[in-house]
């Protein structure tokens, strides 16, 4: 009994200590003005975090140390347009499977339409020829989160084909089943467009409509949530709003998702993207580019501004003074009150880089779809702080070896 007794106090010793080492709990109980309000707020904010440390050996192989805050795989809450991101990738993915002579992310992509509800896509106009193509929709995705550019990859990659993708990399909490920003649901979901490439005039890849008859069932809490919310026909329905049957992409999967783009060598071969170099370089670059620094596809003030994609350490404020010497590779999400982003931060001339993911999520009057959200009074501030005191936090951190990351730095 002694021992069972002994036992049980080394354990919650153990506990304690964990948790007394955690950084992320140290900066929120040493940051209360910044953290302390939106922590205990009633509603909570369904607040989840996740910060890697990353420390390199002298073969600048990396080490990740991970901390979390709250984080459940099982607790939803909507992806919003962070599922842009691994889709991307497995649009480029497939375009190096299909292996057809002429066909590349620069192709010309002319979406068809074989269902109703679907629509037909022969010319961009923000594009330098005037023609769509994989790279620029993954660039308007990358620069400023655009849902048309979304919503033709998810055609073009198709749906069951994107979710063999999530099983097979391992992230067993997430699925993409959802078009976005045009109240897809139902048997349209399910149902993708026939796409043509060319190559100049010539076609080269015929991809045909599909139809993806899985569900991908996940069990998840808290589905049901709030009093109300606006239908498609803007009526209020006073009924709690159902999220069952909506896109998935746990906290988890998206910074595991991240480490892998960053640090693929450090992965098996088997839960490596199947990306040329090019695709990596291409991806990184438009990534932590500022809408403003892009030409073709082109972005101006006022409507956009450089922190427009950037939530964590900015706080997506129009006036943000840019860090001349961080660069931020990311994904964020908003909708239905929730603000996410999943980033990687990294600093040359300090020789800083780690991690971070967070969600939060405002809706103070419990009405889903009714456009009234928080986002600039708690989430954005609530990230920016976070992240700039996670950095702080890195900065004092000392490591053995200086970490290599001038290539992020072309």
């Amino acid at each position: 009994m002694k021992k069972l007794k002994l036992f049980i106090i080394l354990i919650a010793m153990v506990q304690i200590s964990a948790q007394a080492q955690n950084p992320i709990q140290e900066i929120i109980n040493n940051n209360p003005d910044l953290f302390k309000a939106v922590l205990e707020d009633p509603n909570h904010k369904e607040v989840q975090i996740i910060y890697t440390q990353i420390d390199r050996d002298h073969d600048q192989k990396p080490h990740f140390t991970t901390y979390t805050y709250q984080v459940d795989a099982k607790h939803y809450f909507y992806p919003a347009s962070t599922v842009k991101l691994p889709t991307a990738i497995f649009a480029l993915e497939k375009l190096n499977e299909l292996k057809v002579k002429g066909l590349d992310k620069y192709s010309t992509m002319l979406t068809d339409s074989a269902f109703t509800g679907q629509t037909k896509v022969t010319q961009d106009d923000t594009a330098p020829n005037g023609l769509p193509s994989v790279a620029n929709y993954i660039k308007k995705i990358l620069l400023v989160s655009d849902n048309d550019a979304f919503n033709r990859l998810y055609e073009f990659t198709d749906r069951a084909i994107i979710n063999q993708k999530l099983k097979h990399y391992g992230f067993k909490n997430s699925r993409i089943i959802n078009r976005l920003a045009i109240g897809d649901s139902g048997e349209r979901t399910r149902h993708t467009n026939p796409v043509n490439f060319y190559n100049g005039e010539k076609l080269v890849y015929q991809k045909p409509a599909a139809y993806d008859a899985n569900d991908y069932p996940i069990e998840l809490h808290h589905l049901i949530r709030g009093k109300a919310y606006l239908n498609n026909e803007d009526k209020l329905i006073n009924e709690p709003f159902d999220f069952t049957g909506m896109n998935v992409f746990s906290l988890k999967d998206q910074q595991e998702l991240m480490k892998r783009l960053f640090f693929p060598d450090a992965f098996p071969k088997s839960k490596r993207f199947n990306l040329t170099e090019d695709d990596y370089q291409f991806l990184y670059k438009y990534m932590s580019m500022y809408p403003t620094d892009s030409r073709n596809p082109t972005y101006t003030r006022p409507e956009y501004y450089p922190t427009y994609c950037k939530f964590i350490f900015y706080g997506a404020d129009p006036q943000a003074l840019i860090h001349p010497d961080i660069k931020i590779f990311n994904k964020v999400g908003d909708s239905y009150g929730y603000a996410i982003d999943n980033s990687y931060i990294v600093d040359q001339k300090n020789g800083v880089e780690f991690f971070l993911a967070a969600v939060i999520q405002s809706n103070n009057d419990e009405i889903y779809n009714d456009n009234h959200y928080e986002y600039e009074e708690i989430c954005f501030p609530f990230l920016k702080n976070l992240g700039q005191k996670i950095y702080e936090n890195e900065l004092k951190r000392r490591k053995k070896y200086r970490p290599d990351i001038s290539k992020l730095f072309k």
